[in-house]
C-alpha cells in the first residue's frame, strides 16, 4: 500500500468518525429541546420589535329583540325571573361593531361571546368577548375584553386581555358608553373606545 493510500484512508476515516459524532451530537440536542417544557427566547425571534398604543373607536349593537337578534339568551336560574338583576342569566353575543351608532353604518368587525348577570343587586355583566375585526389593516385580527361591565353607570372600564393577529400581546383597557338602551327590550347601542399596546 502506497503512503499516499493510508493517508486518505486515515483521513476519510477521520471524516466519517466526525460525521457521525456530530450527526450523534446534534439528534442529542434535538432530543433535549423536544423534551423541553419551557425555553425563553428573543421577542425579536417572534418579529416583535417595538410596542405601540392603538386607539380604537367603534358602536357596539346588543340586539335582542325581533327576528334576527345578535344577543340571544341560552341559559339562567329558576330565579332570574324574579331578580330585579336578572342574576343568572347567560346572553351568547354575535353583535356587529360599525362606524358610526347607526345600525346601517359601515361594519368593521363583530363582537363574539357572552355576558352574564352576576350581580345579584345591580344589574352587572360580567363579559368574555372577542372582537373580530373585518375592516382594513385590521382584518382578521381579535382583541379579547374580560371583565365586569356596570350597565347603568356612565363610562365602564373592561380590561383587554389579549388578542390575535396584528393584536397579538394585546394588554390594555375599553371603555364603554351607552349610547342608546330600551328598557322594554333590551336592545342597546354602546359606544367603546378601546386603548391597546401591541406590536
Amino acid at each position: 500500500m502506497s503512503k499516499s493510500y493510508r493517508t486518505k484512508t486515515r483521513m476519510m476515516s477521520i471524516l466519517h468518525i466526525t460525521l457521525t459524532l456530530t450527526l450523534l451530537f446534534s439528534l442529542l440536542a434535538n432530543a433535549e429541546a423536544a423534551d423541553e417544557f419551557y425555553r425563553d427566547i428573543s421577542p425579536t425571534s417572534l418579529g416583535l420589535h417595538k410596542e405601540k398604543l392603538t386607539h380604537l373607536r367603534f358602536y357596539l349593537h346588543d340586539i335582542l329583540s325581533g327576528s334576527k337578534p345578535t344577543a340571544v339568551r341560552i341559559a339562567q336560574a329558576q330565579s332570574t325571573n324574579t331578580s330585579s338583576s336578572l342574576f343568572g342569566l347567560l346572553v351568547m353575543t354575535d353583535d356587529p361593531l360599525t362606524v358610526g351608532p347607526e345600525p346601517d353604518s359601515k361594519l368593521v368587525g363583530k363582537a363574539q361571546g357572552m355576558y352574564g348577570f352576576s350581580d345579584q343587586k345591580e344589574i352587572g355583566l360580567s363579559v368574555i368577548f372577542n372582537m373580530a375585526f373585518t375592516e382594513e389593516k385590521y382584518n382578521g385580527s381579535t382583541i379579547s375584553l374580560l371583565g365586569r361591565n356596570m350597565v347603568l353607570s356612565a363610562v365602564r372600564e373592561i380590561p383587554i386581555v389579549g388578542g390575535s393577529g396584528a393584536f397579538r400581546f394585546a394588554r390594555g383597557y375599553a371603555e364603554a358608553r351607552s349610547y342608546t338602551l330600551d328598557g322594554q327590550t333590551g336592545d342597546a347601542v354602546v359606544e367603546y373606545n378601546l386603548y391597546v399596546f401591541h406590536y
